[in-house]
């Protein structure tokens, strides 16, 4: 008899010759030392005391759990408060939060699609967009990259009478930004719906941080669907779905990923709504994280590395293999600088990368430190030069996430 755990040990085996092995690192309350360029805190608001005294009055007030589903328990006066000021933040006409936005995609995409519906989404939307669409039984046709006419190609030639188009706003790798308002005229002219993950826009694009569909003039549209992350600009924890009443009711009834699972804790919701109101004080954090994005693009593209001009707060370093991405983030390590490291199946073959992000928050001294470090991986690395931007792309990502 075959020992079941064998084919586990063999397929690590593999992994780790292929430099593909992920292992947890506890990281220190510091970072331990390194300036943190990895992490998806664009604002620097996660430490902010503002939004650690939300979360403790919220905690003293009603609990460290929200106690049960929405349903049932779980939606305290918080949880209403924060559906109604995260949907006014972003012009739309109603929201509703999640416990995270891997289940707000999950929820929007699977809940307003289904079996009979068809549902277009873009080769490298993230992973929780590929499991929605899995799960939402619809057909699914995934479409090149930021490629409009593909899009419209397979909504024109659909037999199905319903349609959703979903896209990340802003790239969660690459950091480029989808064509929202194109996208936009396409989905309307085929009466279909536009679902816009935010999750690396809000708090970041548009004026005050208010998002790419707001930048983009979409706010509020009747045929647009917002997913939102609570866990990156705003510091804390949780997910959302904004969009047209209709659209909210039809996800507290049906949707599974809202319905079955508990609440977002109140400590949580107390911080995102303090990091609403640092937004409302500080408008102009979100301009100040963009600028930190492109000095760090700058910084990489001078020494020869390959990056691109970002969107947002998101800057790749390519490096092809796996290999390069593990020692290229050791090297910055060394030099006091910590960044992701991003390997299949999180990106395609032969693109691992670096995955550095800005901060709000960032000093001179923190980019100066930054230069250092890259300037000895593309001097011990190497830079890269064989970067592919379209064919099996996009493909290998879907097939893998």
């Amino acid at each position: 008899m075959r020992d079941p755990l064998a084919r586990l040990r063999e397929a690590t085996g593999r992994r780790t010759d292929a430099g593909l092995r992920r292992r947890l690192r506890p990281r220190t309350p510091d970072h331990d030392g390194l300036i943190d360029l990895a992490s998806n805190d664009y604002l620097g608001l996660s430490r902010d005391p503002r939004l650690i005294e939300g979360a403790v009055a919220a905690a003293r007030e009603w609990g460290t759990g929200s106690t049960g589903s929405r349903l049932v328990t779980g939606t305290t006066e918080l949880h209403a408060e924060l559906d109604r000021r995260l949907a006014a933040f972003t012009g739309s006409a109603a929201g509703l939060v999640f416990s995270s936005g891997f289940l707000a995609n999950l929820g929007a995409v699977a809940g307003l699609s289904g079996p009979a519906a068809l549902v277009v989404s873009d080769q490298v939307n993230h992973a929780s967009i590929v499991d929605a669409c899995r799960l939402s039984r619809a057909r699914v046709v995934i479409t090149p990259h930021r490629d409009v006419a593909a899009v419209e190609r397979a909504l024109a030639e659909r037999d199905e009478e319903d349609a959703l188009v979903v896209t990340d706003a802003v790239f969660s790798v690459d950091g480029d930004q989808a064509p929202l308002a194109e996208l936009h005229t396409v989905t309307r002219r085929h009466g279909a719906l536009l679902v816009i993950d935010e999750a690396h826009a809000l708090g970041v694009v548009g004026d005050g941080g208010r998002g790419a569909a707001h930048a983009a003039g979409l706010s509020g549209e009747p045929d647009v669907v917002l997913t939102l992350t609570l866990s990156k600009s705003l510091g804390a924890q949780g997910g959302a779905v904004l969009g047209a009443p209709e659209m909210i009711e039809t996800l507290v009834d049906t949707g599974r990923s809202f319905i079955f699972d508990t609440a977002l804790a109140p400590p949580a919701a107390g911080a995102v709504l303090a990091a609403l109101d640092v937004l409302a004080a500080e408008p102009g954090l979100p301009a100040l994280a963009r600028d930190r994005a492109r000095r760090i693009a700058s910084i990489a593209a001078g020494l020869g590395l390959h990056t691109s001009s970002p969107a947002a707060a998101v800057v790749p370093v390519v490096l092809g293999e796996p290999t390069a991405a593990v020692r290229g983030a050791e090297i910055c390590a060394e030099h006091g600088v910590r960044v992701g490291c991003f390997r299949p199946p999180s990106v395609p073959k032969g693109r691992a990368c670096l995955r550095l992000t800005a901060r709000a928050s960032l000093t001179e001294f923190e980019l100066t430190t930054l230069e250092g470090a890259l300037a000895a991986v593309a001097g011990q690395v190497g830079p890269y030069s064989a970067c592919v931007t379209s064919g099996p792309r996009g493909r290998e990502r879907e097939e893998s996430a």
